[in-house]
């Protein structure tokens, strides 16, 4: 009876707004992952030049260094007009739109460092549009609502692989439509038709209602004044600064002061080495599927199409465990089930082209993707405060992408080290998750999350 309860939650009025901001926060890592990695491939550029152009995901790693100002300045017209969250991911939006016009006139082979600048003022967009949409998110549910938040975490994780997952299966199968017709730029043909897919989502964004952010900018507001009493004086000046006090400082300090500086350094190590070894295969399994004799046709098929069939289903089931076991037993199983599924990469490389092999690889894969994203979506969500909600939760998740941007950027350049040696590598890969594990561990009993 209670897990009839539980999926009920699922079904809430507001986890189809979820749904939607998930959609739009994934899309755009089809453009800058997939889509741009197998562009480049074709164009006879190497494995480690595909592998150091992901450092454009670098920047969601740093996108908490303007998630305070994302917070608080309103965009003019826009603001009043559609609310402050809905207004920052229409501007980004349009930025993603515009950009993957620009991609229609280019060639990597004479344009690469311009491709990478444009694919880079993508993933800024999207970097920036998800602070918002992960604070939208949050605060479509109540403070104190532990498992509707967990059940949101789900339904945004499903929301987030449909964009990514539906757009890698609509940009490959398009390129491949196109490239079979003769055409030599079938992916720049294939960026113009994904462009109407940013339309498409920005008209239903309006849609979701959003709340006043009158009482958020209250609180922030006392906090302001706060600073200024301390300051002893007021003038133009001390303003400023109390204002660039309240809007970069309080959030950090408010992380610390609700966790203890010890517990607050563990939260932190925990979400940066988490996933770093799916990040690794991530990073390069596209490219692997193609050096092992799969085409762009079976790469949507079993990668893209079934995976997203599979990862929907795992997500809504990962939601259910995560509800039932809590956040913090379900980060330690998901760890050990996401080291166990990439062996399974192993076994593949070893086998060759295998059709069954690749489908059950992927299935298992995206069990384990799906399971821990949720459960690390929720746990980072019922660690913020709500006054600083798109601060602290773009802080957290920054930290997270930082440890796989940063390390997974070499991806590409390891398996050149290891001479193509798929098999070694996503044993490496599969190690990678222990050192987060211990980190959990050592603070398990410490950490303080939200009902």
């Amino acid at each position: 009876m209670n897990n009839i309860k539980y999926f009920k939650l699922y079904f809430e009025k507001r986890m189809l707004r979820i749904f939607l901001l998930g959609i739009i926060s994934g899309f755009p890592w089809v453009l800058i992952g997939s889509a741009l990695s197998l562009w480049l491939k074709e164009n006879d550029l190497s494995r480690s030049t595909i592998g150091w152009a992901g450092l454009i995901f670098g920047v969601y790693a740093i996108n908490f260094l303007w998630a305070p100002l994302v917070d608080r300045l309103q965009i003019p017209f826009l603001t009043k007009k559609i609310g402050h969250r809905k207004s920052w991911i229409i501007l980004m939006q349009l930025t993603i739109f515009l950009a993957l016009l620009m991609w229609s006139f280019l060639d990597p082979t004479k344009n690469l460092f311009l491709v990478i600048m444009v694919g880079l003022a993508i993933a800024i967009s999207s970097a920036t549009q998800d602070i918002t949409i992960d604070a939208l998110r949050i605060e479509q549910i109540g403070e104190n609502e532990g498992r509707s938040m967990a059940a949101g975490a789900a339904i945004s994780v499903v929301g987030w692989w449909t964009g990514y997952k539906i757009g890698g299966v609509i940009s490959l199968l398009s390129a491949e439509f196109l490239q079979r017709k003769g055409l030599e730029n079938y992916w720049q043909l294939s960026f113009l038709g994904l462009s109407a897919i940013i339309l498409i989502c920005s008209i239903f964004l309006l849609y979701i209602p959003e709340k006043s952010s009158l009482q958020r900018k209250t609180t922030q507001d006392i906090a302001d004044q706060k600073i200024l009493a301390k300051m002893g004086y007021t003038n133009k000046f001390s303003k400023v600064i109390s204002w660039l006090t309240g809007t970069l400082i309080n959030p950090l300090t408010s992380f610390f002061k609700k966790n203890t500086v010890k517990v607050a350094l563990g939260i932190l190590g925990f979400i940066f080495l988490f996933k770093i070894g799916e990040a690794f295969l991530g990073r390069m399994s596209i490219v692997f599927y193609k050096e092992i004799g799969f085409s762009k046709t079976d790469i949507a098929l079993y990668s893209k199409g079934i995976g997203w069939i599979t990862t929907v289903v795992f997500t809504l089931i990962g939601g259910l465990f995560a509800i039932r076991m809590g956040l913090i037993k379900a980060m330690f199983v998901s760890g050990i089930i996401m080291a166990l599924t990439n062996l399974m990469f192993s076994v593949l490389a070893w086998a060759g082209n295998s059709e069954i092999l690749f489908a059950f690889t992927v299935l298992l894969d995206d069990l384990a993707a799906a399971f821990a994203t949720v459960a690390f979506v929720a746990f980072i969500s019922a660690l913020v405060d709500r006054s600083y909600t798109a601060t602290q939760y773009a802080l957290l998740a920054s930290i997270g992408t930082a440890g796989r941007t940063l390390f997974a950027s070499s991806s590409g350049a390891l398996v050149d080290w290891l001479n193509g040696d798929w098999a070694i590598f996503f044993i490496i890969t599969a190690l990678m998750v222990i050192p987060s594990l211990i980190c959990l561990f050592l603070i398990k009993k410490n950490l303080k999350l939200n009902d």
